[in-house]
């Protein structure tokens, strides 16, 4: 039986191209991983091992350890962290080693796609949404939500999905996904329904949306098995990525999971609830490390990434 209250038809709605939309970041803003001299390769060394400092020290040091150990190490993040041109650095981490693992929410997902495909995202939401074109466009929407669909027909998880049909994309070589894929690191997608711009569209299915987010979600419980005296990093997200985490975490810790003790950093320009309460602090009340990095992620992670490179050379 069907709802008993109307609903919009998104089959008539008015779409656009990405060629008309464009974009305020391009993938010719992404950052390399190779240090434009030696004078920024020294820059982290330079920070004092005090207050803050020791904290940002003992974050770089136990990503290193991990590596050194045979541990992982998983990064969540926020969608803005693609937007700040940050992708090929954690793409470098994971061509290392060093990062064993992914986790990232829709609107994450959706510039990935965008820079993989198009080489450019983040539309002017303020000059389109008082006409309804914001989020109206068509290859992202049809394109994204065409790879989901299909993945989930094969029983495959969102990240999978999307990675998979980014791989040989034009500029996947600046996309977290298709190098997941490529290089077998699991990359799960983490979905709010409604959340993303793609879900207003016709082509969104919500039962593949769901299911292969479940699924991530899922994937994401069983790479925490391997971060037993590992690192678990959250970058920007504030909400979605530290609720999902913490039923992972409790799931598999529910079945005997060897994800006892780690370091948990939170990397945020500001001091969220939920990134300190339930990746920072519950996680590790008992055992384990808890740290909060403040800055902005274009200057931060940088000089994150900087520091773990020394450091693996051991300098």
């Amino acid at each position: 039986m069907p709802s008993r209250y109307p609903q919009l038809d998104p089959t008539k709605l008015a779409r656009t191209s990405i060629a008309e939309r464009g974009g305020l970041v391009r993938v010719e803003s992404f950052v390399h991983p190779e240090p434009p001299d030696e004078g920024f390769d020294r820059l982290a060394a330079m920070i004092p091992d005090l207050f803050g400092g020791s904290d940002f020290h003992r974050a770089w040091r136990a990503v290193v350890a991990a590596k050194s150990g045979g541990r992982g190490v998983l990064v969540m993040f926020g969608a803005h962290f693609i937007k700040c041109g940050l992708s090929r650095l954690l793409i470098d981490l994971m061509e290392r080693g060093v990062v064993t693992a992914v986790a990232m929410n829709g609107a994450g997902a959706i510039h990935d796609y965008e820079i993989a495909k198009f080489g450019l995202t983040s539309e002017d939401v303020a000059a389109r949404l008082p006409d309804g074109s914001f989020g109206m466009c068509a290859e992202t929407a049809d394109g994204l939500n065409g790879a989901v669909s299909a993945g989930h027909a094969e029983g495959l998880g969102f990240g999978e999905c999307v990675g998979r049909a980014l791989v040989g994309s034009p500029h996947a070589d600046a996309s977290v996904l298709a190098s997941a894929y490529r290089l077998g690191v699991p990359a799960t997608v983490h979905v709010g329904i409604g959340t993303d711009i793609v879900h207003q569209h016709a082509s969104a299915d919500g039962a593949a949306i769901g299911a292969t987010s479940l699924r991530d979600m899922r994937i994401m419980s069983r790479a925490l098995a391997d971060v037993d005296d590992g690192v678990v990093v959250n970058i920007g997200s504030a909400v979605i990525l530290p609720e999902v985490f913490l039923k992972a975490l409790s799931m598999a810790r529910n079945l005997g999971s060897a994800a006892g003790r780690f370091t948990a950093v939170s990397m945020d320009m500001n001091e969220p609830y939920r990134a300190l309460t339930n990746v920072v602090r519950r996680p590790t009340a008992q055992e384990g490390t808890g740290l909060a990095l403040r800055g902005r992620h274009e200057l931060l992670f940088p000089l994150f990434w900087s520091a773990v490179v020394r450091g693996l050379r051991g300098e």
